[in-house]
């Protein structure tokens, strides 16, 4: 793949003569911050096409298995909020290593529980050493030090390797429940975070030198970083935007497994070919934005996002409410989730275009809230029961409905190019 031979390397001028020149560990290649920054699609979906079996296997309701996700999603934004300050202050690399450390050990301890109670806290310990790879992945491109439009590339440049993950997750975890349980997904995700771990032993250099570190004031000097990025218009906006819009992907990803399964009667490895097509649409999203953004902005592009999956989430509804069958909803679900890939790249590189001082408590913000957001819509999908599609219609329209309104209100009028 041409994206694996790019790296992303402190930016020449950010930085004293006497170390502008970086060393061969310096440099970060595309494919591991792709790889760090897939985990959460990794953690989320690999597993997704086996919850009715968990359900069935652990003696336990639709809704109980879907705090699995909750959990998961709100030890990712935990993680984030956490590391992404605290690789500010004390570089990227050494965080990274102690989180994929705690997440091949939780990930094992994920496999081995015996209950769904016990499961339930190790996936929050999970996500939340997952959310450290992420936020570093993300403050690692920003410290490049290029302008919005040049991140804006290279944000869509790493969605092709992240957005291998949703594609190939659930494809995985499907075949593998041909020989295995949902047990043995968990210990293949044990398998990836200790291939992660070693690769970034041996390929992930310092990005942010000991002289653009933040230092001093311990977490109160985080009180007038977050008070200057919250008081941007177009940080929050994106924020805002992105979250909202991740949310209702997440209110797809709980709610899917049991509406095309339970009520539309797809098996496993069925299910697991429609996710992946739906995250086939995410790359050709982004790849598309890569091409654009040059010529219309990352503004406008994040705009028309947010203006398809509201399309999308609003048909989805209508499809669940008037019990259309899946040559409706599949398509408009495509639609939904393929729409994402004008949103993500040109959020992250709107929100940080103007803060890279502080990308990791940047990133500790945009990360995180989409998370947050999941874990509320994940277990209200399921209020309905197993055999209601209603819920994750009502979930997704009115995520996305909020996404676009947020984001329209707060950038309009302001310079974000």
């Amino acid at each position: 793949m041409a994206a694996s031979a790019e790296t992303v390397e402190p930016a020449e001028g950010s930085r004293p003569a006497a170390s502008r020149r970086p060393g061969p560990a310096a440099r970060q290649p595309i494919v591991l911050l792709g790889a760090l920054s897939a985990l959460a699609a990794l953690s989320l979906d690999m597993y997704v096409p086996g919850l009715p079996a968990m359900a069935a296997g652990l003696h336990t309701t639709a809704s109980a298995t879907q705090l699995t996700l909750t959990a998961c999603l709100i030890g990712l934004a935990l993680g984030q909020l956490y590391v992404g300050p605290l690789s500010d202050a004390r570089g990227r690399r050494r965080p990274l290593l102690v989180g994929m450390t705690l997440y091949t050990a939780a990930s094992v301890l994920c496999a081995l529980a015996p209950s769904i109670w016990v499961l339930i806290p190790m996936r929050l310990v999970q996500g939340a050493a997952g959310g450290a790879g992420m936020v570093i992945a993300t403050a690692a491109v920003r410290d490049r030090g290029e302008s919005g439009t040049a991140t804006a590339r290279l944000f869509a440049t790493l969605m092709v390797v992240n957005g291998i993950a949703p594609i190939a997750a659930p494809v995985i975890g499907g075949q593998l429940l041909h020989w295995t349980t949902w047990r043995g997904v968990f210990l293949v995700l044990a398998g990836i975070g200790a291939a992660l771990l070693l690769t970034s032993v041996f390929l992930f250099g310092e990005s942010l030198p000991t002289d653009r570190r933040r230092h001093g004031g311990g977490s109160r000097a985080l009180i007038p970083v977050y008070r200057r990025l919250l008081r941007d218009r177009v940080f929050v906006g994106c924020l805002l935007g992105n979250g909202l819009a991740l949310g209702a992907m997440f209110g797809y990803i709980s709610g899917s497994p049991f509406v095309l399964q339970d009520i539309h009667g797809l098996t496993a490895q069925q299910y697991s070919l429609v996710f992946a097509a739906n995250g086939t649409g995410i790359v050709l999203g982004s790849q598309a934005s890569r091409l654009l953004v040059g010529r219309f902005g990352a503004h406008t592009l994040m705009l028309a996002g947010l203006i398809g999956v509201t399309a999308g989430g609003v048909g989805v509804l209508l499809s669940t409410l008037s019990g259309a069958g899946l040559p409706v909803l599949l398509p408009l679900l495509f639609v939904n989730v393929a729409c994402l890939g004008l949103v993500l790249p040109n959020a992250g590189a709107l929100g940080l275009a103007k803060h890279g001082d502080a990308a990791g408590a940047a990133a500790s913000l945009l990360g995180p809230t989409p998370y947050v957001l999941g874990a509320l819509a994940s277990p209200l999908v399921g209020l309905g029961g197993r055999h209601d599609a209603v819920p994750m219609g009502v979930v997704i329209a009115l995520f996305d409905a909020l996404a676009l309104g947020a984001f329209a209100i707060l950038t309009g009028g302001t310079e974000t190019e």
